[in-house]
């Protein structure tokens, strides 16, 4: 159970992290097909990730995501 949760919290910091950047790149890569928007696009969402997304869930989430069910 607390893999879900932490897959939950994850979720809810990818979400506006994915959709940022896919808004931010629009206007650049509009014309690309698909698979050149995600190489541009998935490095930088795996440094988010990596570096903000995951060390902001574990600071502020850190009751509901790594607490133990009961």
């Amino acid at each position: 159970m607390t893999r879900f949760r932490f897959a939950l919290a994850l979720c809810v910091g990818a979400y506006p992290l994915i959709t940022g950047l896919l808004y931010l790149w629009a206007p650049v890569l509009d014309d690309l097909p698909s698979w050149q928007v995600t190489l541009v696009i998935v490095p930088q969402m795996v440094f988010g990730m990596v570096f903000a997304v995951i060390p902001l869930v574990h600071r502020c989430l850190r009751g509901f995501a790594t607490a133990p069910a009961r």
